[in-house]
């Protein structure tokens, strides 16, 4: 079981060159494995998290976006309104989460259980992707 360890929390303004900077600044100097970045994937003139996050990444990861989506929607029609991204700096993952604190934890009970995989072969510890 993978350990889950939170080595900053951020709250900056709906900004997108801030945002772009700590994203880069986490990935390439810290090194983090995976950054979860809340809110501001909306329709509202101010929701710039995926533009930011397109713009830093190598690689997308849209299965992951699309799982999270997916998985709201089952629990309520407004996930359709996300915009929300996923996607690779480096050897860092980047997820867009939803700005509400109870999508949060909805959204993180459901991916946390699967992410280890996908963390240990973008870090080089797997070499394969086949089933058990």
């Amino acid at each position: 079981m993978i350990q889950h360890q939170v080595v900053e929390y951020l709250l900056l303004p709906d900004e997108r060159e801030p945002l772009e900077k700590e994203l880069k600044r986490l990935a390439d100097q810290r090194q983090v494995h995976v950054i979860f970045t809340t809110g501001g994937t909306g329709f509202s003139v101010r929701d710039i998290t995926p533009e930011a996050t397109i713009a830093v990444c190598d690689r997308m990861a849209n299965g992951i976006a699309d799982a999270i989506r997916n998985y709201s929607m089952t629990i309520t029609p407004r996930a359709m309104f996300s915009r929300a991204v996923s996607g690779l700096r480096g050897r860092t993952l980047i997820v867009n989460l939803p700005g509400s604190p109870k999508a949060v934890q909805e959204a993180l009970e459901y991916l946390l259980p699967h992410l280890e995989h996908g963390i240990s072969v973008l870090r080089g510890n797997v070499s394969e992707c086949a089933r058990k």
